[in-house]
C-alpha cells in the first residue's frame, strides 16, 4: 500500500513541477510549430491562399465604396466644377464602372475559392499532425513505461491521448496560418494606405499591433493559468469516472452511489465554474477588440477629414482610407478571437509537449552483442521506491535449468526483484546479470525475448481469448494458442464456453474469474516459449485443486527452462528445487 501511495505522490509530484515550469505561450506555439516542418509546403500555401483571399475580401469593400462614390458624388462634384480624384491615391481606382463591376465579381468567386483552399490546406496539415503526434506520444509512453508510468493518474493520461491532441486541431488549423496571413495581409494594407498618406498608414499600424497583439498577449497571460487548471480538472474529472464505473460492483454493495453522485456533481460544478470564468474572460475580449476597432476606424475617418481639409488628401482618398481601414480588420480580428479557445489549445500543448520531452527512468538498449540465456543472479543489489527502501544489499543466484522458489509475505520485495530482472527498474546499487551480463548493457529485445514474465494481476484485453493468448508470440497459429492453454490447464474451461477461443473476455476481461484469468496469464509465457519463466504468484488467485493442476502443467511443461517463482503460499513451493525465504529485501 505504501508504495502505491509513493507511485502517486511521484505522480502528483510531477504535476506540480509542471505547474511550477510552465512555459511561455510563445515557446509552445515555437515548439508546436517546429512539428509542422514536414508539412511546410503545404502551410506556406494555405497562407499564401489565405493572403490573397483576405486581400480580395478588403479590396472587394474598397472597390464597391469608390464605385458608389463614382456613382453619387461624381455627378454632384462635376456639376460644382469639382474633381473627386486630386491626387495620385485616387488615379489608382479611378477605372470605369463596367471595369469595376468586373473587378468586384472576380474577387467575390476569388474570395470564396481561395478561402475553400485555404481551409483545406490547414485541416489536411492538422490531421496529418495529429496522428503524427499521437504516434509519437505512444512512443513516447511506450518508453517511459512502466517505471515513469506506474502509479500515474491514467485517466489524465487518458485526457492527453484524445481530448488533448484532439484540441491541437485548432491550433493547426485556425492559429498558425492566420497569424502569418494577419502580418502579411497588414502589411499590404498599410502599404495601400501609405499611398493615401504616410500618417494613415502609422495609425493603421497601431490599430493592427493593438487588435492583433496587444489585446490577446493581455487576455491570453490572465486566461493562460485558467486553461490550464481546466485541462487537469477535465483529466482528474476523466479519471474519477473512470474508477467509478470500474468500481461500479462495490459502490452498489456498499451503498456509495450517492455519495459518489454527489462528488462527481461537484466536480462537474467546479470544473463548470472554471469554464464559465474562461467564458467571461472571452466575453470581455471580444468586447474590447470591437471597441478598439470602432475607436480605430473613426479615428482615421477624424485623421483623414484634418488632411482633407490641410489639402493633402483629396475627398476620394479621404473615404477610400476610411472604408479601408474599417474593412482590413478582418484578419487582426481573426487573430485576436484565437486567444479564446488559445489558452486552452496551450495548456493542452503544454501536457503534450511534456510527454514527449520526458525522459525515461530506464534507457532502451541496442546495437550490443546478443546474449543467449543461461543463468541469471542479483548482486549486491540496492534498489527503493523513491525513500522506501525495497532491496538492501541483496543478491541471489539464479542457476539455468532449475526452480528457484521464493517465499516471503507481501511487500518483502519479492514482485520488485522480478522487475528488476525484466529491467522495468535499474538498480540504484550492485547489479543484475543475465548469463553473466549486467542487463544494462543487453539488447532491450533480447531480454524480452529470453524472458516471460507472468504478473500477480493478469491484464486482458477487450478481445476474444484466443488474442488474449496470443499476445506472448507475434503470428501464433491456434494449434499453438491451445497447446499453451492446454499446459495452463485452461483449454476444457475454454471449450465449455459458446464460441470457444473466439470468446469475449468483456472489459478488462470482466466475464472472467481471478483464476481464469491467472491462467490466461501463464497460457500467455507457454506460448511465448522463453527460456526464463518469472513466475509472480502465479496460483494466487486458485484453489487448491487447480493450484496443484497448474504446478503440475510447470513441471511437465517446462522442461529446460529456467523458472522463478515467488508466492507468500508454502504450497506453490513444493514445486521449487531450492527455495529462499525473503523477509524485507534479505534473503535466508
Amino acid at each position: 500500500m505504501s508504495r502505491e501511495m509513493n507511485h502517486e505522490a511521484a505522480g502528483m509530484d510531477t504535476t506540480e513541477k509542471q505547474d511550477e515550469g510552465r512555459r511561455s505561450g510563445i515557446r509552445i506555439m515555437g515548439q508546436l510549430i517546429g512539428l509542422v516542418k514536414p508539412l511546410l509546403p503545404v502551410m506556406l500555401l494555405a497562407i499564401l491562399l489565405g493572403t490573397v483571399g483576405y486581400l480580395c475580401a478588403i479590396f472587394l469593400t474598397i472597390l464597391a465604396g469608390y464605385g458608389l462614390i463614382h456613382i453619387l458624388l461624381e455627378p454632384v462634384m462635376e456639376t460644382l466644377g469639382l474633381s473627386l480624384v486630386s491626387s495620385g491615391a485616387g488615379m489608382l481606382l479611378r477605372m470605369e464602372l463596367r471595369t469595376l463591376f468586373i473587378a468586384l465579381i472576380v474577387m467575390a468567386v476569388l474570395r470564396g475559392l481561395l478561402h475553400y483552399g485555404e481551409q483545406y490546406c490547414n485541416h489536411f496539415i492538422a490531421f496529418k499532425l495529429l496522428a503524427i503526434i499521437r504516434h509519437k506520444v505512444f512512443a513516447a509512453l511506450r518508453k517511459l513505461c512502466p517505471a515513469k508510468l506506474e502509479g500515474r493518474d491514467k485517466g489524465n493520461l487518458i485526457s492527453v491521448i484524445t481530448s488533448d491532441i484532439e484540441l491541437l486541431e485548432v491550433f493547426y488549423a485556425h492559429t498558425i496560418s492566420p497569424i502569418a496571413i494577419a502580418v502579411l495581409t497588414s502589411l499590404v494594407m498599410i502599404l495601400f494606405l501609405a499611398v493615401i498618406s504616410p500618417a494613415a498608414a502609422i495609425l493603421a499600424l497601431a490599430g493592427y499591433l493593438t487588435v492583433g497583439a496587444a489585446i490577446p498577449l493581455l487576455f491570453g497571460k490572465r486566461g493562460a493559468d485558467k486553461g490550464m487548471e481546466f485541462r487537469n480538472g477535465f483529466g482528474d474529472l476523466n479519471s474519477f469516472i473512470l474508477d467509478s464505473l470500474r468500481g461500479l460492483d462495490e459502490t452498489i454493495q456498499y451503498r456509495q452511489g450517492e455519495k459518489r453522485r454527489k462528488e462527481m456533481a461537484e466536480r462537474s460544478d467546479r470544473l463548470g465554474n472554471v469554464q464559465k470564468g474562461l467564458n467571461r474572460l472571452e466575453a470581455s475580449q471580444r468586447s474590447v477588440t470591437n471597441l478598439v476597432i470602432l475607436l480605430f476606424s473613426f479615428a482615421m475617418l477624424f485623421l483623414l477629414i484634418l488632411l482633407k481639409q490641410e489639402g493633402s488628401v483629396d475627398l476620394t482618398g479621404m473615404l477610400v482610407g476610411t472604408i479601408a481601414m474599417m474593412g482590413s480588420f478582418g484578419p487582426v480580428t481573426a487573430l485576436a478571437s484565437l486567444s479564446n479557445n488559445l489558452n486552452q489549445t496551450l495548456a493542452s500543448g503544454e501536457r503534450v509537449l511534456s510527454i514527449l520531452e520526458e525522459e525515461p527512468k530506464v534507457e532502451e538498449v541496442a546495437g550490443t552483442e546478443s546474449v543467449s540465456f543461461t543463468n541469471a543472479e542479483a548482486d549486491n543489489v540496492d534498489f527503493a521506491y523513491d525513500e522506501e527502501q525495497i532491496l538492501k544489499d541483496y543478491s541471489i543466484k539464479i542457476p539455468g535449468g532449475k526452480v528457484i522458489g521464493i517465499h516471503g509475505a507481501s511487500g518483502s520485495g519479492k514482485s520488485t526483484l522480478l522487475k528488476l530482472l525484466m529491467r522495468f527498474w535499474d538498480v540504484q546499487g550492485g547489479q543484475v546479470k543475465i548469463s553473466g551480463r549486467n542487463v544494462r548493457g543487453i539488447n532491450t529485445p533480447d531480454l524480452r525475448e529470453m524472458e516471460a514474465y507472468v504478473t500477480q494481476e493478469t491484464v486482458l484485453f477487450h478481445d476474444s481469448i484466443a488474442n488474449n493468448i496470443a499476445i506472448g508470440k507475434t503470428g501464433a497459429s491456434r494449434e499453438e494458442i491451445m497447446e499453451a492453454a492446454k499446459k495452463a490447464s485452461i483449454h476444457d474451461f475454454i471449450m465449455t464456453l459458446p464460441k470457444g477461443y473466439d470468446t469475449e473476455v468483456g472489459e478488462l476481461g470482466d466475464t472472467l474469474s481471478g483464476g481464469e484469468k491467472q491462467r490466461i496469464g501463464i497460457a500467455r509465457a507457454f506460448l511465448h516459449d522463453a527460456p526464463f519463466f518469472l513466475l509472480d504468484e502465479p496460483t494466487s488467485n486458485l484453489d487448491s485443486l487447480n493450484e496443484g493442476i497448474i504446478l503440475k502443467s510447470l513441471k511437465e511443461g517446462k522442461g529446460d527452462k529456467t523458472v522463478l517463482l515467488v508466492s507468500h503460499r508454502k504450497s506453490t513451493m513444493n514445486l521449487a528445487d531450492i527455495v529462499y525465504e525473503m523477509d524485507h529485501g534479505r534473503l535466508s
